[in-house]
């Protein structure tokens, strides 16, 4: 939609001698998106995870190292009481340790953390490392207790919503879903 919008005020710009710089701005940014999807694609293509489930990565933007973010995800599992394995596996099926991943409905960093989810649990840069596994260890301490331990609905929470998980009284038959948490599952061995 805002797409629509800016090309509609380009005669405007016009004027002022932006109608080229924007045009040039649009193309760069589909250009990236081009290869950034190319990527992905190839990425999990070589994991077999599906790709409608694979989040976007900046081509530039390195995986951390698992001795790297392993500091934080003990701190973030101490202060939340949650298990290390829990984290760990969260944080590889979401973004394969990708800080800047961006999923293609538009969720965040390491732990894939929507934008509303982002702001409602107090994440500034979801793109801050620390700051991502935080929020999403208050996010998982919250869909633990919600459904009292049961791991698989929380999951499946995380993954399609607990709105989803409600309705559907359990993990939702979604293809997708179901993969995602019996993917976690197996990591954290339940």
């Amino acid at each position: 939609m805002k797409l629509i919008w800016i090309l509609a005020a380009l005669p405007a710009l016009a004027q002022t001698g932006m109608r080229e710089q924007m045009e040039a701005s649009i193309a760069k940014q589909r250009a990236a998106a081009a290869i950034q999807r190319e990527s992905v694609r190839r990425q999990f293509e070589s994991v077999r995870i599906a790709p409608e489930s694979a989040p976007e990565m900046d081509p530039a933007c390195d995986p951390l190292s698992e001795t790297a973010i392993e500091p934080i995800i003990l701190d973030v599992a101490q202060a939340q009481s949650l298990p290390p394995k829990l984290l760990h596996a969260v944080i590889r099926q979401e973004s394969g340790f990708h800080p800047c991943a961006v999923s293609s409905k538009g969720a965040l960093g390491l732990m894939q953390l929507m934008p509303a989810t982002a702001d409602d649990l107090g994440v500034a840069n979801a793109f801050d490392p620390r700051s991502n596994i935080e929020g999403g260890g208050k996010f998982l301490k919250g869909l633990l207790d919600r459904y009292k331990g049961d791991l698989a609905r929380v999951l499946g929470a995380y993954n399609a919503g607990a709105t989803t998980v409600d309705l559907a009284g359990g993990v939702p038959d979604i293809r997708e879903t179901r993969n995602y948490v019996d993917s976690i599952l197996r990591r954290v061995g339940n």
